[in-house]
């Protein structure tokens, strides 16, 4: 891989990753568009890898967050006292709400790795999942904040993360119309999303390191791959920021219409024997 591919690659991972539109199925979308066999082994382990970066934000963005939870829920371990405070119940929810998606993407590993990278997924996944963006939107009453969150939200939340599996849903277009439906306001449910996202890509990028170190050695190669990750993290802290800023005053009125349009076009060129589907 050049570089300036790796650059382009690592700033739309960074970009996309917490935006409600598919990091995933936008990366599948430019490497077939550059060339690449999106169901090649090195192809998807650096796809799984770059998002590493996208991760590195986001603790960096909300380390102040992440230091309070995980200091409160350590606390609440050993004190009853500091079980009744909200970050020690949120602590426990993230952790919950975490287990699903682990589970379900060892279990389908094969299948993410090969038949889920075809186009068609990418292209009806935009469409479809842009319906239930949409509903949730307009059915959301936002009449709970993240001290309200419970164990079954955040249970419900993973459980719909683990659709994010299939390209082109997006993984946080998943959680937070799960959290919409939960009536959580935006911004929490955002929120919840940046933290749901942590050990999730983080388990995926670790696992993709260790089982294919040799294949990036001998595909896309280390240098690209290193490079469209800090790319990554520097594109997806401002992401992280303009995101938070953004959800506050606005409804994802312009995501699910930029889906809509784009998984549209994809399928039809998909029909007409323009692109191939991998």
């Amino acid at each position: 891989m050049e570089i300036w591919e790796a650059v382009l690659l690592g700033a739309i991972e960074g970009f996309t990753e917490f935006l409600p539109v598919s990091s995933t199925g936008h990366l599948t979308i430019v490497e077939k568009a550059l060339g690449y066999t999106t169901d090649d082994p090195d192809i998807t382990a650096f796809t799984a890898i770059i998002q590493s970066g996208a991760v590195a934000a986001t603790i960096v963005y909300l380390r102040r967050d992440l230091w309070r939870v995980s200091t409160a829920w350590l606390l609440g371990l050993i004190s009853r006292e500091h079980r009744r405070r909200p970050n020690y119940r949120f602590g426990w929810a993230v952790l919950l709400g975490s287990i699903p998606i682990g589970l379900v993407g060892l279990l389908f590993k094969d299948q993410i790795e090969t038949t889920l990278r075809s186009l068609w997924y990418v292209g009806a996944a935009l469409v479809a999942w842009s319906g239930v963006m949409w509903f949730a939107d307009r059915r959301a009453t936002q009449s709970r904040g993240q001290a309200e969150v419970t164990w079954r939200d955040t249970l419900i939340i993973g459980l719909a993360q683990c659709l994010a599996l299939i390209p082109g849903v997006s993984r946080s277009g998943a959680t937070m119309s799960a959290g919409l439906l939960r009536d959580l306001d935006r911004v929490t449910v955002t929120r919840m999303s940046f933290f749901l996202s942590i050990p999730a890509l983080s388990a995926a990028g670790v696992l993709q390191v260790v089982d294919k170190h040799q294949q990036i050695t001998d595909g896309v190669g280390w240098p690209a791959t290193l490079v469209a990750t800090a790319v990554s993290f520097v594109v997806g802290y401002l992401a992280v920021a303009w995101l938070l800023r953004y959800v506050a005053r606005h409804s994802f009125a312009v995501f699910i219409i930029y889906r809509v349009v784009l998984g549209t076009v994809l399928l039809a060129l998909l029909a007409t024997g323009t692109v191939s589907a991998t």
